[in-house]
């Protein structure tokens, strides 16, 4: 069976689609029953882009939280190049979605050698990468190892996307964070967007969860619940509970078998979408976010923002708090700030 020139060029195209060359290399194909050679960059190839929309990257997207979010993102219509990151099992997770028959064009770059080509004009960067929870770990136990990690990756995101928004939601986003301001500010850059979805997203219900995303650090303000409602002493001391505990309970249900990995997806993906519908200029788009800001005497805070074609452009108070909600915000504070600190001594030692 002979092949056309045509054909050659779309053999082409699919494999650039999933083995995206180094962006020197070229791509020969040779039809085995003729002599004329198809000659493709990866520029003039359509995995540049089938749809008009925006160009997202998740680093760690072979890891449990990576892979459902990298399929949610993949269904997302904004969403017109993929790209997919990690140090092992990309390439096998791009074939894998390459199948799904949605606009985006999924790439896949294996290892750190990549990191620059995979970042590479983005506009929006996810970075779930780093080690999960385990049973019996704490976010201070992960510190040392996910630091390093998203040190290097966001001196990638400094070195070839500047002007990406960027959700950061590897443990402990509560150094994390700051660990990546520094980052930045010694790129002389100010601080992209970092984020990380802390409140409950029902249907009918929406609760602001400000503070940080540990333990007491995590404020419900049950009181701003809405639809309005009241809630007993009992039931808010129950609920405030299950939200700061939400992630050693998935941890230890799992039993050794991993951590909140879905529901992390899930948060990850509508807060991605939040983005990319500010940065396509949508009115109103409002989430609680970890950012830097001046709504407490610390440096960073999780509280409501509003969301538009910079990022964070609008960062909004804590509203009305009542007694209980007043004494968990000063217990959040004093946990918060050593973590903060953490992060940023981490960059400066």
């Amino acid at each position: 069976m002979e092949f056309s020139s045509e054909a050659n060029q779309r053999i082409a195209r699919i494999s650039v689609h999933l083995h995206p060359p180094n962006p020197q290399v070229l791509f020969y194909v040779v039809s085995l029953q003729m002599e004329e050679s198809s000659v493709l960059r990866r520029a003039d190839c359509r995995a540049k882009g089938g749809a008009p929309g925006f160009k997202v990257t998740i680093l760690g997207a072979a890891e449990g939280i990576g892979q459902p979010l990298a399929m949610l993102m993949k269904m997302n219509p904004l969403v017109s190049v993929l790209h997919l990151y990690d140090v092992v099992n990309s390439p096998g997770v791009t074939a894998d979605l390459s199948h799904m028959d949605t606009g985006a064009v999924v790439r896949g770059f294996p290892g750190q050698p990549q990191l620059e080509s995979v970042l590479s004009a983005m506009d929006l960067v996810i970075i779930p990468a780093g080690v999960p929870r385990k049973p019996g770990m704490t976010r201070d136990d992960l510190f040392n190892i996910n630091a390093g990690i998203v040190r290097t990756l966001c001196e990638g995101v400094a070195k070839c996307c500047p002007n990406a928004v960027v959700n950061l939601i590897r443990n402990p986003v509560n150094s994390t964070v700051s660990i990546a301001a520094e980052v930045f500010k010694k790129a002389g850059q100010n601080m992209p967007y970092h984020a990380e979805v802390l409140g409950l997203d029902a249907r009918e219900v929406n609760v602001p969860v400000v503070g940080g995303h540990a333990g007491v650090t995590i404020l419900p303000l049950l009181s701003q619940v809405k639809p309005p409602c009241t809630f007993t002493p009992e039931e808010t001391e129950y609920l405030t509970n299950r939200i700061q505990n939400g992630g050693t309970e998935v941890v230890e249900a799992k039993a050794g078998a991993g951590s909140a990995t879905l529901s992390m997806a899930c948060a990850a993906v509508k807060f991605a979408d939040a983005c990319l519908r500010g940065l396509r200029g949508d009115a109103g788009i409002v989430e609680c976010a970890f950012v830097a800001c001046q709504v407490t005497e610390l440096p960073f805070f999780s509280t409501r923002v509003r969301l538009g074609r910079t990022g964070a452009e609008e960062v909004y108070q804590l509203g009305p708090l009542n007694e209980y909600e007043r004494a968990g915000l000063e217990k959040a504070k004093k946990e918060l700030a050593g973590s903060i600190q953490k992060g940023i001594a981490f960059i400066k030692k």
